[in-house]
């Protein structure tokens, strides 16, 4: 996540200080805070307003706990590959094989554990190694021999495709065995005393609330020690409810259906362990080095093919577990999954504030990107909206995404 230090009217903050607090109160400093985190902030804003919007337009029905559960787990695998794909265009490139990648994975596990009889557990292994070759493969012509990622993965998407078809003649393929079909239709199982809510499921709502506000703390107190400039701190506190609001709501929505979706506990894995890696890693900051400056940081000895190679290979392995969960979801694998699902990625990166020439963006953004083509679906789909319509919605949004990225780079420029 990367933070404005180029401040225009104002000096940082000194080590331990709050940032600037001009006069006018609450409403200003909300104002200057904005406007200095714009990029980070300007989608989950967005989100919040569409999420309104539609639970006002369906009176309420978006909100009830068991389509929030239906979101959560009709979206999953686009998020799953919107985390690969962010980090993907960090570096500088782009992957329209993913798509295909999933149907090819899906068709894969269905012939291990339906044809075969091989045990699932065993098989989604073997499926995460498939994808992992596949994205090393693509890799290795991208960074070593000099391919451009857009003809190597064009090319990766027509025979993937073709595989998946070879694989199962045309035919749809399933059912998986029960274990499997947990991982995209699944619920944590209920445990402790009655109380009319999925225990397990506020507790980890509850832990989930004590990491974010923890985390947002250390990040505040790092800042301060490097004399960046940090949110003063009455919208910082009013940052930390609004986050712990928002989760606990979550929670509360989930914990009265059925519970967490273990997809989703699989994404959340996801998201604190990449966020991690590209905020606290050399190979996470290698990753926006090279997206941001590819000379420059040849220059500072960053060994940019291995760096590509490996993003790729993480690509292909996350483009196999969302395969995997689509197809357990549908429990059976079908030749024509998986269509247009790397638009979707590629869409849910740049809505989440990605940039067309690289070395920005964040695992989370990605997250909310995804997230706003979920909900714009799911509403739509209450509302009956036809998938022409839907189409077109979709892509105003991610035009609307893009002219927000230029403008944002316009005026911190001048």
């Amino acid at each position: 996540m990367s933070t404005d230090v180029t401040a225009t009217t104002s000096a940082p903050a000194p080590p331990g200080k709050d940032g600037p607090a001009s006069g006018g109160g609450l409403l200003q400093l909300m104002r200057d805070g904005l406007r200095r985190n714009m990029r980070q902030y300007g989608m989950l804003i967005a989100l919040g307003l569409i999420v309104a919007l539609f639970a006002w337009l369906t009176d309420g029905d978006l909100l009830l706990p068991r389509n929030v559960s239906n979101l959560v787990l009709q979206n999953s695998y686009i998020l799953v590959l919107a985390v690969g794909m962010m980090m993907v265009i960090i570096a500088g490139h782009i992957d329209l094989s993913v798509g295909s990648l999933t149907a090819f994975v899906g068709a894969f596990a269905a012939v291990l554990t339906v044809q075969q009889d091989i045990s699932w557990p065993v098989a989604v292994v073997l499926c995460l190694l498939v994808g992992a070759v596949a994205g090393a493969v693509q890799g290795f012509f991208i960074a070593y021999g000099g391919i451009p990622s857009f003809i190597v993965t064009l090319a990766g998407m027509l025979i993937f495709r073709g595989l998946t078809e070879i694989l199962l003649a045309g035919q749809t393929l399933g059912p998986f065995p029960e274990g499997m079909q947990k991982i995209g239709n699944g619920f944590m199982p209920e445990a402790g005393p009655e109380t009319n809510y999925h225990n397990i499921t506020l507790l980890l709502g509850i832990a989930l609330i004590v990491f974010v506000v923890l985390q947002e703390i250390r990040d505040r107190g790092r800042q301060q020690e490097f004399a960046l400039d940090v949110l003063p701190r009455k919208i910082f506190l009013l940052k930390l409810a609004v986050m712990a609001s928002a989760i606990l709501v979550v929670t509360l929505l989930l914990a009265s259906y059925k519970g967490a979706p273990i997809v989703l506990l699989i994404l959340g894995v996801l998201v604190v362990g990449y966020s991690y890696v590209m905020r606290n890693t050399v190979f996470g900051r290698h990753i926006y080095a090279i997206g941001g400056n590819l000379p420059a940081a040849k220059l500072s000895g960053v060994k940019d093919k291995k760096v590509t190679f490996l993003v790729f290979v993480n690509m292909g392995a996350l483009a196999a577990l969302a395969g995997m969960a689509i197809a357990a979801r549908l429990n059976a694998a079908s030749p024509k999954a998986g269509l247009n699902y790397e638009l979707e990625a590629i869409a849910s990166a740049f809505i989440g504030g990605a940039s067309m020439s690289g070395g920005v963006g964040t695992v989370f953004g990605a997250i909310i990107g995804g997230l706003v083509l979920g909900v714009l679906n799911n509403g739509m789909n209450l509302l009956d909206v036809g998938t022409d319509w839907q189409q077109v919605i979709k892509g105003l949004a991610l035009l609307a995404a893009v002219g927000f990225d230029v403008w944002n780079k316009r005026r911190v420029g001048s």
